[in-house]
């Protein structure tokens, strides 16, 4: 097993078998270089959509970031995609972009990011630390309370 495979599983964490489907017309990941590029991945598990709607009206910023962390682990399953299922080539987390459908007076957009950002430093230690945006919009996609996108360096 992989270390990073083991290290999911010592968090007791499991990556998607595949990324979920493109809900529009672009691919879930690209490599430019050493850099892979995830498109920005909503909170779907099992099939089901985690959260949806407007933090905190219909999704609570406790539901909305672990809605965030399925984002990252759904982005991680893409990368995984990509890298032909070797996460040990992800050498570091770059930069997470965090979208949370908010209601207007909301700015606790950072908060939510948490739930990402805290999850791949502690997949990855160091090497998930990242620079991010954290960014309040009226509307997410299939109505989802968060979507993050995700830059990673790779070998």
């Amino acid at each position: 097993m992989s270390a990073i495979r083991q290290r999911l599983s010592d968090l007791g964490l499991k990556l998607p078998p595949a990324p979920p489907p493109p809900v529009a017309a672009y691919l879930p990941a690209v490599r430019s270089g050493s850099l892979l590029f995830i498109a920005g991945q909503i909170p779907f598990a099992d099939g089901e959509l985690l959260a949806r709607g407007p933090v905190p009206s219909a999704t609570s910023l406790e539901e909305a970031q672990a809605a965030a962390a399925q984002c990252a682990l759904n982005g991680l399953a893409a990368a995984g995609a990509m890298l032909e299922g070797d996460l040990d080539r992800i050498r570091r987390i770059v930069r997470l972009g965090v979208f949370v459908a908010s209601d207007p007076g909301f700015y606790d957009q950072p908060k939510v990011a948490d739930g990402a950002s805290e999850l791949l430093h502690a997949i990855f230690s160091e090497a998930g630390r990242h620079v991010r945006a954290a960014v309040g919009c009226l509307a997410l996609p299939l109505n989802a309370s968060v979507e993050v996108e995700m830059t990673i360096e790779v070998r």
